[in-house]
């Protein structure tokens, strides 16, 4: 899913399909951390193997069945050419590899067996069957220095991470290209113990198997959750545990569909309570169920997400790079992408895989601010949130740092919030993750751009707005008595405006210490007067018109409000006085 216009990384039949791998002024990698992935030595291959030897022309297929005991049709598939590779019968799926050209055709017409589909349109390679270890690289160090990043600020992560940086008890899925997990600012909340590849469909559990064949597995486990350390960066949940999950294979970084089945049911066997999926399943840029093959990838690939749900672990995804309409599919020239890609006409009916799976929540890329980064693919009801994706700053093999464009950038930033949500209410479901991501979103108008429809709380472009740690973490309130008001309330030119919060249950005065949580979105806040008026009209001025050309006020201030009676209705003032700029009071609050 890669965006022609920004100058992809890679290309449609040479890599797999990252849901954003677009490099923007990337930071030089220590010189460690280019070498490409080694060829391991013989000693670290595995001797996992199926037992049958790799020919030219193997080919692999799901076949589906009902779930529970699958004997007979192992025994099916044995007598018909083919061997068992892998076998998940939970969820009634088996990864069956063949080099005869009947074995499809064959296997369709035996008793249980209710769809056989073919993964790829290229052979396996033979390092399935003894794979490699991938590369451990040597690791650079970083001096001190941890800034701010403007994609964490965006989001106000770093204000979520005063509240609450994330629970450790709280486990994060990277399912990718797999994870540097020596990396400085990883390690520290990096879980081997429930990291594994899961390349080719089968779980290899080797130590160092889930370790990163390209870079974009690192890069997205920093945005999540990289160590808040001093140094390098901070992730949205630095407090969380994370997983590889290496589901791409070496040399090309594919991500066939027997490895992103294999990627689920871990995840929901390893307790893991939320997954980041940025990438689509190859080859198929979209699947269509009126294809034999792809209607099996489908059914699959959908059991194993609906398995993950159902042990806790809900799944998020990156909706592509294209700027496509994914709501008014016409066309798809991009796949197969392991062979020679042709142009097909397309449905609705044909789903970008698992990124349109039901239940799997699906990120659009902002750009800087409130805007559609202009890769992002959108469409009305497809798209569930959005975050910043371009130029994010983040963790690369070997100990460095880079950045990167992309949904696939986007994705960890909500991955990261839901891990926050999670952190903040133990116990919660993945529907009430779900619903708790729609709730905190900040609305996002549609631009001047006829392709963006739907309403400011709920669009093609931005589905329910951007994602927002504060609010994420604010379901715990902070110490002491807490009022908030979510309601936006616009600021227009040259006018006045107030967000009023009633408080009950507050006995005697307010504190000197009175914490006003201000968050007002504007550009220019040096056209803004913002006071804090109290129940008996007493106005504490927060900001006079002071910031210049600056945009948006998100700040905590402290009142010294001791001679004011604590119950009744305070009110937030906010007051424009120029032309040009205008905004809204996004929210705010008071602790008492």
């Amino acid at each position: 899913m890669l965006a022609a216009t920004l100058g992809a990384a890679l290309t449609f039949g040479a890599s797999g399909a990252f849901a954003g791998t677009l490099p923007v002024a990337p930071s030089p990698a220590p010189a460690a951390a280019k070498a490409p992935a080694a060829a391991a030595s013989p000693a670290s291959r595995s001797a996992a193997s199926t037992g049958a030897a790799w020919v030219a022309g193997t080919r692999a297929y799901l076949v589906i069945t009902a779930p529970g005991d699958s004997s007979s049709v192992r025994s099916a598939i044995a007598a018909n050419g083919g061997t068992v590779f892998s076998a998940y019968d939970a969820i009634g799926v088996i990864v069956a590899h063949s080099a005869s050209s009947t074995f499809a055709a064959t296997l369709r017409g035996v008793p249980g067996v209710q769809q056989v589909g073919a993964t790829r349109t290229s052979d396996v390679p033979a390092d399935a069957y003894n794979p490699a270890l991938p590369a451990d690289p040597a690791q650079a160090s970083t001096p001190a220095g941890e800034p701010v990043r403007a994609d964490m600020s965006q989001i106000k992560a770093d204000q979520a991470w005063a509240v609450n940086p994330g629970s450790p008890s709280v486990k994060v899925g990277i399912l990718d290209t797999g994870v540097d997990d020596r990396h400085q600012d990883l390690a520290p909340n990096f879980d081997a113990a429930d990291s594994v590849s899961c390349a080719y469909g089968k779980p290899d559990t080797r130590a160092g198997a889930w370790r990163d064949v390209d870079t974009h597995g690192t890069h997205v486990a920093g945005t999540v959750a990289a160590a808040k350390n001093g140094r390098g960066v901070v992730g949205v949940a630095p407090g969380v545990k994370i997983a590889a999950v290496r589901v791409a294979e070496p040399g090309n970084s594919f991500f066939f569909a027997e490895n992103t089945i294999c990627g689920f049911v871990w995840a929901g066997d390893h307790g893991f309570k939320v997954t980041n999926n940025s990438y689509y399943t190859d080859p198929w840029q979209f699947n269509c169920p009126d294809n034999i093959d792809q209607a099996a990838i489908i059914e699959g690939v959908k059991r194993a997400q609906e398995y993950a749900e159902s042990k806790g672990s809900l799944q998020i995804a990156a909706a592509g790079n294209e700027n496509y309409d994914l709501a008014h599919k016409t066309t798809d020239s991009a796949s197969p992408n392991d062979s020679t890609p042709v142009t097909r006409t397309i449905t609705n009916a044909c789903l970008d895989i698992p990124t349109e799976l039901p239940g799997v929540v699906t990120v659009a890329a902002n750009g800087t601010g409130v805007t559609k980064a202009s890769f992002s693919n959108y469409g009305q009801g497809v798209i569930d949130v959005a975050a910043p994706g371009s130029n994010v700053y983040s963790t690369v093999p070997g100990g460095g740092y880079g950045s990167k464009s992309g949904t696939s950038m986007a994705t960890p930033h909500v991955v990261g919030v839901a891990a926050l949500i999670a952190s903040a209410e133990p116990g919660i479901t993945p529907a009430q993750i779900r619903a708790r991501l729609a709730a905190q979103a900040n609305d996002i108008a549609c631009p001047s751009d006829s392709r963006c429809t739907g309403t400011t709380a709920n669009n093609s472009f931005f589905g329910e707005g951007q994602v927002d740690a504060l609010r994420a973490v604010g379901t715990t309130p902070p110490p002491g008595a807490y009022f908030e008001n979510l309601t936006d309330f616009a600021v227009n030119d040259n006018a006045t405006v107030e967000s009023p919060i009633t408080v009950t249950g507050v006995s005697g005065n307010a504190p000197a210490t009175l914490k006003v949580g201000v968050d007002i979105k504007h550009t220019y806040i040096g056209d803004l007067k913002v006071d804090l008026v109290a129940p008996d009209g007493t106005v504490y001025t927060l900001h006079n018109r002071s910031g210049g050309s600056a945009d948006n006020i998100a700040q905590t201030y402290t009142v010294n409000a001791s001679s004011e009676v604590a119950n009744g209705t305070w009110k937030l003032r906010v007051n424009d006085n120029a032309a040009s700029d205008t905004g809204k009071i996004d929210a705010w609050n008071l602790t008492f």
